[in-house]
């Protein structure tokens, strides 16, 4: 299973709002292991939250932004390629922008990323977040790869 979520938070420190964006994404009660891009053949993407015990060492893509300078538009972007034949394909970008922007970005990725391994893009699915700094903010964009 691959559970695309995103988040967005302020905080004190850009730590805290990293932290607090974790949890409005329903992921900050994980221990997040990064891994490759890499979506394993027959992946069902679902919409739903998954029921994983705090504490639990979960594989995730993640792509995370936290800034401290006040009125910046920050962004954090997944997309998920998916082949109906093989595996698949995940992408991840964050930086100062706009929504609309980095999923352009990321649905290229994407495709880019599939065609170089010989697989069509069958299905893309995007999430992406957008934030306005306040005082420390940050985006997180991730998908928990999951077998339960």
């Amino acid at each position: 299973m691959l559970w695309p979520t995103v988040g967005h938070a302020e905080g004190e420190t850009q730590l805290n709002a990293f932290d607090n964006a974790l949890v409005t994404a329903g992921i900050g009660h994980l221990n997040l292991v990064r891994v490759t891009s890499i979506a394993p053949p027959g992946a069902l993407v679902v919409d739903e939250p998954l029921s994983i015990e705090a504490g639990t060492l979960v594989p995730v893509v993640l792509a995370s932004i936290s800034s401290e300078k006040v009125g910046e538009s920050i962004c954090s972007c997944i997309g998920i390629g998916l082949n109906a034949n093989g595996h698949g394909m995940i992408m991840e970008h964050s930086g100062a922008g706009s929504a609309s922007e980095f999923e352009g970005i990321v649905g290229n990725m994407v495709r880019a990323a599939m065609a170089r391994r010989g697989l069509a893009a069958d299905r893309i699915a995007l999430r992406s977040v957008a934030h306005t700094v306040e005082r420390a903010g940050s985006c997180v964009a991730a998908v928990v790869l999951w077998w339960r």
